[in-house]
């Protein structure tokens, strides 16, 4: 495995890292984008990748495309990356999200299926997500495991921000572990379960094996600062360098699992170059529960902004989660594999890297 490599969304945050990190010890990469003007602004253009990276202009959406280019790479893995991400957009845009992330994963299967299945083995790595557990894992007072219900927006208005039971028990949130039910809460997180069940169900007869990662919240320098649905941390540098207070929602105790982007590009490496596929899904996360309030004060004093430029309005996102961890155990048993870069030195390289970017391009 891992000799010749096709990366869809590979001109992306995590794709064109992943593509340099392979660069010198494989033959060939095809990245595969169609570098969407959300992501990559109104003049993109392919990033500068190392010569055996060839970059491919086009849509998962359109299947005789990608089918013609994965034919052209012949590649004996797949890393499945390009995906319409952000919650509330996910419910404006139903169909657009269903058209990438669903029908664009069935293109991508019966791509594979279009190449002849007995020269070499074939594997599809996908970049899943934490989205399909919903709240994830809580323990109710007798211990035993229960996923977390959907917290109303009655609750929230008046302050309730943790989830508890139609009984009014309390939970008590836990790390969440692959076995439990999957209880998607946005339209985003359902495209994200039905990719996982597209590529088990069409795995049947041996195709291609199926590798799914479950990422956690990715972070890192390279990611958008200007698309509102590329994540909290990326929003805050940009508001910080602006000037702005942040604000922070609930009462700043959400909890996230934020993993370095680093770290996720050797877990996809890592699922490339095992010796087997694990059929099941495999966590990929940090495992340490950061309040969003934690990680805003890190980002404030790297940026060299004042200690008390926030502000914890009370305001809420309904279906929003509030706690979100990793259990990573699978990850360091079948994989090899754990993250390396903490919180707060992830989220330096991501101020210095924000930053130099708002410099170069004239914000600050």
């Amino acid at each position: 495995m891992l000799n010749r490599i096709f990366i869809t969304g590979g001109a992306g945050f995590i794709g064109s890292r992943l593509a340099r990190a392979l660069s010198p010890s494989v033959e060939q990469i095809t990245v595969f984008d169609n570098l969407h003007t959300q992501v990559h602004g109104e003049h993109a253009s392919s990033p500068d990748f190392p010569e055996n990276v060839e970059f491919i202009l086009g849509d998962v959406a359109d299947g005789a495309h990608l089918n013609a280019s994965v034919m052209k790479a012949d590649p004996d893995t797949i890393f499945h990356l390009a995906a319409e991400t952000g919650t509330g957009q996910s419910y404006d845009e139903p169909a657009r999200y269903n058209s990438v992330n669903v029908m664009g994963t069935a293109h991508v299967i019966e791509a594979v299926r279009s190449l002849s299945r007995q020269d070499k083995p074939r594997r599809i790595v996908l970049a899943g997500s934490r989205a399909v557990y919903g709240e994830g894992e809580y323990l109710k007072d007798d211990k035993s495991v229960n996923v977390g219900p959907v917290r109303s927006a009655a609750n929230l208005s008046a302050g309730v921000y943790a989830p508890v039971l139609s009984d009014g028990q309390k939970l008590r949130p836990c790390p969440t572990p692959e076995w439990l039910s999957p209880e998607p809460a946005s339209v985003y997180a359902s495209t994200k379960l039905m990719q996982e069940y597209l590529l088990t169900q069409c795995a049947a007869e041996g195709d291609y094996e199926p590798a799914l990662l479950r990422f956690q919240n990715v972070y890192g320098p390279g990611q958008s600062l200007k698309n509102p649905y590329t994540g909290v941390l990326s929003i805050f540098s940009s508001q910080i360098l602006a000037g702005q207070t942040l604000n922070i929602y609930e009462d700043g105790n959400i909890v996230r699992d934020f993993v370095y982007v680093d770290d996720v590009v050797s877990a996809l490496i890592a699922a490339g170059r095992s010796q087997k596929a694990y059929p099941d899904p495999i966590n990929i996360g940090s495992g340490y529960p950061a309040t969003i309030l934690e990680a805003a004060k890190i980002l404030l004093n790297a940026l060299g902004a004042k200690d008390d430029g926030f502000e914890i309005t009370g305001q809420f996102r309904p279906g929003d989660i509030r706690h979100a961890v990793a259990d990573i155990d699978r990850a360091r048993t079948l994989l090899n594999w754990a993250p390396e870069v903490s919180l707060e030195t992830g989220l330096t390289e991501l101020a210095t890297w924000a930053r130099q970017s708002y410099e170069a391009k004239g914000y600050v």
